[in-house]
């Protein structure tokens, strides 16, 4: 017996999709007919020639479907697992000084800025609605020590659609810059504020996360007050580990009680499952073992660790330990605000490393596929709500057109889809993004409303 009258879909789209599951870190799925019904999560994804039966099921006539050209497919959004809202005002600029210094001269008198609201407001609208363009609906960002403006950044995302954790900076130590700091006390109670009047606003996909800057920026009383927070809220927690060389011998000399860096983070209750590290070109097997142990997530940001001549993280390494692996941007140490960009750079540090003969093997470019879409869920502890397409989970989702009319490469007639579809992960842009969908909600083409 039919099911009693259901609600209408909200889409239904027929054509071809492609994604990551379990068993394939790509899979390209022809001929297929996805619906989404009104709360935008993914009712169905089957062969089109369920048609029939689903249109009974579902309630939906042909004229309802969303017929995709044969130069379209669906993948699903981007996910950038460490991003740094306010360093886009300088973006693609400054990447001419390693870290430690990079921060001092140009990071820290550029962040100190963002008290003023009218300032933080153009920079962190023109950020969402970059990153939106660029094909990311998932985003994991700093903001700064302000919590007012970092509150304003969760209500831009809000506006404009986007999936994101917002994260208030907690940093306690900057003898280099010292007009950027704060107090131990206040930094745990603005901290506190931010995670309070962030989710009174109850964002139904903005969510805050603790956010240490670094080792050597906290003292030890604000990372154990910081991991008791984060325990005692059941929140996200985001730092960076292990960036350059430079920084881990400032960790050892300023925490001497602890075996690494990752024990530091780990003794201060902030390496959980719930836990996003960016970087971690220098981890330790030891430290990995821990990272997998916990449950914790790496962020890889190829493009910084390139930029700022850090350090190239061994991704082989990082998988052979089971540890959780996602891509991030890192603006402004990374220069491009494109998870596309990260895709691409992935491959050459993985390339070098083989080049080099650290590795025998190296990522394909499903694999980097997997690591931007999937993988950074995963990292992000959201993979039962979105990173493919899988029935149940929210769509998620981004229409490309690879004949868009100023695309910006060539398809000739001897290419196949996969020609195609390596293509576009090779030389697409936002030009070839032409919809964006946010748990079903058409975000680009933003609307006159935002």
């Amino acid at each position: 017996m039919d099911s009693p009258q259901r609600p209408p879909l909200a889409h239904v789209f027929r054509g071809t999709f492609v994604h990551s599951c379990a068993s394939a870190p790509m899979e390209i799925l022809h001929g297929h007919l996805l619906g989404v019904d009104e709360s935008g999560t993914i009712v169905f994804l089957e062969q089109t020639d369920q048609q029939e039966q689903l249109a009974r099921k579902w309630g939906f006539k042909t004229s309802d479907i969303r017929e995709l050209s044969n130069h379209e497919f669906f993948m699903p959004g981007m996910v950038d697992t460490h991003i740094h809202a306010p360093q886009y005002s300088f973006a693609g600029t400054r990447v001419d000084l390693p870290l430690l210094q990079w921060l001092t001269t140009y990071t820290f008198p550029t962040e100190a800025k963002y008290k003023d609201s009218d300032f933080a407001e153009e920079v962190y609208t023109r950020v969402v609605r970059r990153t939106l363009k660029n094909g990311t609906t998932t985003a994991c960002y700093f903001a700064t020590i302000h919590t007012d403006t970092s509150l304003l950044l969760a209500e831009i995302i809000d506006k404009f659609g986007q999936r994101a954790f917002v994260g208030k900076v907690c940093m306690d130590m900057n003898d280099s810059v010292p007009q950027y700091k704060e107090t131990t006390e206040d930094s745990v109670q603005e901290t506190e504020r931010f995670v309070q009047e962030l989710l009174e606003k109850k964002y139904p996909r903005v969510q805050p996360v603790i956010t240490p800057r670094f080792g050597p920026s906290c003292t030890e009383d604000l990372l154990c007050a910081l991991g008791n927070l984060a325990q005692a809220r059941d929140l996200h927690v985001q730092s960076h580990i292990s960036e350059n060389e430079e920084e881990l011998k400032l960790v050892e000399n300023m925490f001497p009680a602890y075996q690494n860096y990752t024990e530091l983070y780990d003794k201060n209750k902030l390496l959980t499952s719930k836990t996003v590290m960016a970087h971690a070109c220098y981890l330790s097997e030891e430290e990995l073992k821990l990272f997998s142990l916990r449950g914790a997530a790496i962020s890889h940001c190829p493009n910084s660790n390139f930029s700022l001549r850090s350090g190239v993280l061994n991704v082989q390494k990082v998988l052979k330990n089971n540890v959780k692996l996602g891509l991030g941007t890192d603006i402004a140490g990374g220069y491009s605000a494109s998870m596309l960009d990260a895709i691409r750079k992935a491959m050459m540090a993985s390339n070098g490393l083989q080049v080099n003969k650290v590795n025998e093997t190296g990522l394909t470019l499903e694999e980097a596929f997997q690591l931007a879409t999937l993988g950074g869920s995963q990292a992000l502890g959201l993979d039962d709500v979105i990173g493919n397409f899988e029935v149940g989970k929210e769509f998620d989702a981004l229409l490309i057109n690879t004949k868009a009319s100023d695309s910006p490469f060539d398809l000739f007639s001897a290419d196949n889809f996969e020609d195609t579809l390596q293509k576009f992960l090779y030389l697409g842009d936002d030009r070839n993004i032409s919809e964006v969908y946010v748990a079903g909600k058409q975000v680009v083409p933003f609307s006159s409303s935002v």
